[in-house]
């Protein structure tokens, strides 16, 4: 009998469907989107809007994205009735994380924003959080983190 170790085998197994219910599986996956919300992301860093926008689409928000601070407060200005929520990092070029908050601000007194920054909530990030920003976020964070950060700044539901 001729074997060839380390090559392993591969099987396929047909099964007749039962017709009955996947326990756990209830509704449809259109009903998680019927509330969709929308989140401006402002970063200036490629890889941090790349990655928290797939952690944010996942988590079924629609994204606006942007690099700079400048941009963010254009950009809210035009959107601001179609956006619930700015992710806004602290530490950027050109207009900072605590001037673009000073500018959404008077754009709109009640802008919901997450403060997010790779240092603690000490100086900076706790002045612009003494201003009124909704909350605040550490990098790097993990998407349960950011998923009861934003359901706690909209209202529950998200």
């Amino acid at each position: 009998m001729d074997r060839e170790r380390d090559y392993g085998a591969a099987f396929r197994m047909y099964l007749p469907p039962s017709g009955r219910e996947i326990p756990g599986e209830t509704g449809s996956t259109a009903d998680v989107f019927t509330d969709r919300k929308t989140i401006l992301l402002v970063d200036d860093e490629d890889i941090n809007i790349e990655v928290v926008r797939e952690i944010l689409e996942l988590l079924g928000y629609s994204v606006l994205a942007v690099q700079s601070g400048r941009d963010a407060v254009g950009l809210y200005r035009q959107k601001k009735a179609l956006i619930d929520l700015v992710i806004l990092d602290m530490i950027m070029p050109g207009m900072g994380g605590g001037d673009t908050f000073d500018a959404l601000i008077e754009i709109n007194p009640h802008v919901k924003v997450v403060l997010s920054s790779g240092y603690s909530l000490h100086g900076e990030a706790l002045r612009i959080m003494e201003r009124g920003c909704s909350a605040f976020i550490q990098k790097p964070f993990r998407i349960e983190e950011l998923a009861g950060k934003l359901a706690e700044v909209l209202g529950g539901k998200s």
